[in-house]
């Protein structure tokens, strides 16, 4: 499908910052990313808007902008990058040839993510029931995701020694993580009733898998970062021990041991 590919081009060289400094692949890059590709959406099918795919799109850019800019922010203006120094590897000794790799595989997964719009869009099939319910859950995930960040942030502020337990933080210990699949569940849900073919199917599934899977390995670096800070702590011991590690109310704790979740 040519806009497939057209989204791929741009996803390409939303994510191309990742050579300057290869995190920024999966991170300032994803959001730019996903943003660019909203975007595009709206230029590529302007003459087949509906209100629904038109929030679809604007909700896309409004993620990859926050993500990016709150990215930024924390790199640039805080201590997190003093705090990740030694544990987040650094381009030295990436080859070029890895760094084309990660670049080609990233972008592709954020345009397999935006997909389900994609198709909406092009078997003009407008707003109905699966794109309102999709937009709501996705905008949910956007407010949830936000909500945790700034949360996180104001705790840190206060006690940058301590681990964050308060706020979206007493139900979950990733709650920004959450509200990233809550987010990603939205836009899958609304290509549902769009997908028809194979090819189709395979594409939203295999985007959704992979941010899923992500997100979880994500959540396991945290895991380890935060035993090797705060293990020694009784209260994050009680706190790790009776908070849901990734999603409220379901009594997963630990994800540390899964070894192949290595996002």
């Amino acid at each position: 499908m040519k806009a497939f590919l057209i989204l791929l081009i741009l996803a390409l060289l939303a994510s191309a910052c990742g050579f300057r400094k290869y995190v920024w692949f999966i991170s300032l890059g994803y959001g730019a990313a996903v943003a660019l590709i909203g975007a595009g959406l709206l230029v590529l099918f302007r003459n087949t808007l509906s209100v629904g795919t038109v929030l679809q799109c604007v909700l896309l850019i409004v993620y990859g902008c926050r993500l990016s800019g709150y990215l930024a922010y924390r790199d640039l203006k805080t201590a997190y990058t003093r705090r990740m120094k030694g544990e987040v590897k650094s381009d030295k000794g990436v080859s070029f040839a890895a760094k084309t790799g990660i670049w080609i595989s990233a972008a592709l997964l954020y345009v397999l993510q935006t997909s389900p719009v994609l198709f909406r869009l092009a078997d003009r099939k407008g707003t109905d029931a699966f794109c309102a319910a999709g937009l709501l859950l996705s905008l949910a995930g956007l407010i949830l995701e936000t909500t945790a960040d700034l949360q996180k942030n104001r705790a840190k502020k206060k006690n940058p020694g301590r681990f964050v337990d308060t706020g979206l933080f007493r139900m979950v210990r990733c709650p920004n993580y959450f509200g990233e699949m809550v987010f990603w569940t939205g836009v899958f849900l609304s290509g549902v009733n769009v997908c028809h073919t194979a090819a189709e199917w395979i594409c939203s599934v295999a985007g959704y898998a992979g941010i899923i899977y992500v997100m979880f390995g994500g959540a396991r670096r945290l895991e380890i970062r935060q035993d090797k800070n705060y293990g020694d702590d009784p209260d994050y011991q009680k706190y790790k021990s009776t908070t849901p590690i990734m999603i409220p109310f379901l009594p997963i704790y630990s994800v540390k041991k899964h070894k192949w979740l290595v996002a």
